[in-house]
């Protein structure tokens, strides 16, 4: 009897759809908007809001790490917006989540028959040591850290880093813990990779500015100072998420392996399993159920805003790069469309 697919595994089928529904045949629509008060970054909170409606979908715990995950597809997505290659940013759009741009590269290169061989061999696994992963660890100045959303490759080393951490309850008990590990993180990374655009991404339930708004205001300023400080991140956002209580996410511990230092030895594939296969028109029938997500961008302090973030993030990875490189995202920063109103959800 075949293994019952995990909650992670079940997760990836209906973000893929939902990210290939976002960008149909692959094309992704120009993020950058001019307006009378000048360039502004526009995110597509559609999707995102439909990606965070999966965990509560799918009543995956916080252990299971699709709570978290559904930022770091949505930023790696907004990534393809911007305009960097779909083969470079991570989490790809695609299993393999992590697959080397020499490993693509060959992969194109070769022979049809066997282009496809290897192709298969890819896809079907869970991750191939040294070759593919589900996910990244970066060494820092001291240790390794696992990294959510990243841009990298052997031309240039870390271009892109971004750290994505999630918290639906129990704020008091949780929030200081997570801004201390965020402190140490930024600091480890950024001695490291100084020219890397280095963020982090915090993702909240709004529920705690009824429940704690001391923790919430709180909570918010050392936010904006992370992304203030010369040797912490270079831009910081909050997602602020309102959803209904009869669909809220089950607080089952902290999530396996995410925060800290990964233990010397510890091999993080082997736990995850590769998406399986779900016919198109049972997925879309899982997309149109997902529970309602609303982004209060109105509650969200202008300098945690996502679109001023990935603004930010964007400009920073142009700004350190020669101009014969990253074409595409040069181009698109380059030709906004027409002002619009931004929606919140």
């Amino acid at each position: 009897m075949a293994a019952k697919p995990s909650a992670k595994a079940k997760a990836w089928v209906i973000f893929d759809r939902i990210v290939a529904l976002a960008a149909k045949d692959g094309a992704h629509s120009n993020p950058w908007v001019s307006t009378s008060n000048g360039l502004r970054y526009e995110p597509d909170y559609a999707t995102l809001v439909k990606l965070l409606g999966v965990p509560l979908y799918l009543r995956a715990g916080t252990q299971s790490g699709v709570p978290a995950l559904a930022l770091d597809v949505w930023l790696s997505y907004e990534l393809r917006r911007a305009g960097f290659a779909s083969d470079k940013t991570w989490p790809r759009a695609v299993h393999p989540r992590i697959l080397p741009a020499p490993v693509a590269s060959l992969l194109e290169s070769l022979p049809r028959e066997v282009q496809k061989i290897v192709a298969d061999r890819l896809t079907k696994q869970a991750s191939i040591r040294g070759v593919t992963s589900s996910s990244a660890s970066i060494l820092g100045k001291n240790y390794l850290k696992q990294v959510d959303v990243i841009m990298t490759d052997w031309d240039t080393g870390p271009e892109l880093l971004i750290s994505t951490k999630r918290m639906d309850s129990s704020y008091g008990k949780n929030a200081p813990n997570r801004i201390e590990e965020s402190y140490g993180d930024a600091k480890n990374l950024r001695l490291r990779h100084p020219l890397a655009a280095l963020g982090f991404v915090f993702g909240l339930r709004s529920d705690i500015l009824v429940k704690e708004n001391a923790t919430a205001e709180w909570l918010f300023d050392l936010l904006a100072k992370l992304g203030r400080e010369d040797d912490a991140y270079h831009a910081t956002c909050l997602v602020l998420m309102e959803y209904a209580d009869d669909v809220a996410i089950p607080d089952t511990g902290e999530e396996k392996h995410a925060e800290g230092v990964p233990e010397p030895g510890l091999d993080l594939d082997k736990e995850e399993d590769a998406p399986a296969p779900s016919p198109v028109a049972e997925v879309d029938r899982d997309i149109e159920r997902l529970p309602t997500v609303k982004i209060c961008i109105d509650k969200t302090p202008d300098d945690l805003n996502p679109g001023r973030f990935l603004a930010a993030m964007v400009t920073r990875v142009l700004s350190a790069t020669p101009v014969n490189m990253h074409k595409e995202a040069r181009r698109r920063r380059a030709s906004p469309s027409a002002g619009s109103t931004s929606s919140s959800n």
